[in-house]
């Protein structure tokens, strides 16, 4: 099925559902968005198939795991070893995300530890690597943001800014 079609007011209702609540039942989920139980399963399956619906999972803090230090690694390195640090990264429990960038960096990490000791052991293991340039989260003003899937993106050109 095209994804397109699924993205119906009835496919975009559900999606909101969804960010709100994964835990909701089908039957809940059909009630909200205004289709039968079976017609909701239904969609959600094609939602699965098409690539829409990713997956379901759940939110953990991660302090209650003694992970407190959240960072960004900014990884700079030459073609030569470019390969062999996205095998190496992908061995590390501390890297939670890793993004290929544009610009003069390469890679850019998000990384968990559970103290400074541990990050800085981190770091001096990347170092072999390439240029590594580190950033400490303070605070996280915005957190896993749903979707808009509503309706469309207010172009921040469009809103107003408050007076300073």
């Amino acid at each position: 099925m095209d994804s397109t079609a699924l993205m119906d007011s009835y496919g975009r209702k559900l999606l909101h559902e969804l960010q709100t609540n994964a835990r909701l039942s089908v039957a809940e989920l059909g009630r909200r968005i205004g289709l039968s139980a079976t017609a909701t399963a239904e969609r959600m399956r094609q939602m699965e198939e098409v690539g829409i619906l990713c997956g379901y999972t759940i939110a953990i803090d991660r302090e209650a795991l003694g992970l407190e230090i959240l960072a960004f690694i900014r990884m700079s390195c030459n073609g030569q070893q470019y390969h062999r640090l996205l095998d190496y990264v992908q061995t590390l429990e501390e890297v939670r995300e890793c993004h290929h960038l544009t610009g003069g960096d390469d890679l850019l990490l998000k990384v968990t530890t559970t103290g400074l000791a541990d990050l800085e052991a981190l770091i001096e293991a990347l170092l072999p690597y390439g240029t590594v340039s580190t950033s400490l989260v303070l605070s996280t003003p915005v957190e896993r943001r749903s979707f808009a899937v509503m309706g469309k993106l207010v172009s921040v050109t469009k809103k107003r800014h408050p007076r300073r």
